[in-house]
């Protein structure tokens, strides 16, 4: 039987962003400012990487801080969560490099 698909390979990389959900970005307004892992993916989309997701996290620490976790009835606004890219390691880099500010002091692991 003849295979009827064909398998297309090609370099591609992971980058995991930790940050809190409470870190914001742009001006507050009436119903605050937008929280920065929607625009880091929003940015993302535009630059064309593969893929995007935000991925919360149960217990944990990040950045030297203290370890936190999810309370049983109320979110913790600092428990870290991983904004996770994958895309070409070319986009990547580039993403990184045109999107510092944004980056800023953030645990970045790049595979």
């Amino acid at each position: 039987m003849p295979n009827r698909f064909t398998v297309h390979h090609r370099e591609v990389g992971m980058l995991r962003i930790y940050l809190k959900p409470s870190d914001k970005i742009g001006p507050r307004r009436f119903w605050g400012a937008k929280p920065l892992y929607r625009e880091l993916i929003r940015t993302a989309k535009a630059d064309g990487i593969i893929n995007a997701v935000a991925q919360n996290t149960h217990y944990g620490f990040s950045n030297h801080e203290p370890i936190r976790e999810n309370g049983s009835e109320i979110a913790d606004p600092h428990l870290t969560i991983c904004v996770e890219l994958v895309g070409d390691r070319d986009q990547l880099d580039l993403f990184c490099r045109r999107h510092g500010d944004l980056l800023g002091d953030k645990v970045i692991v790049y595979n």
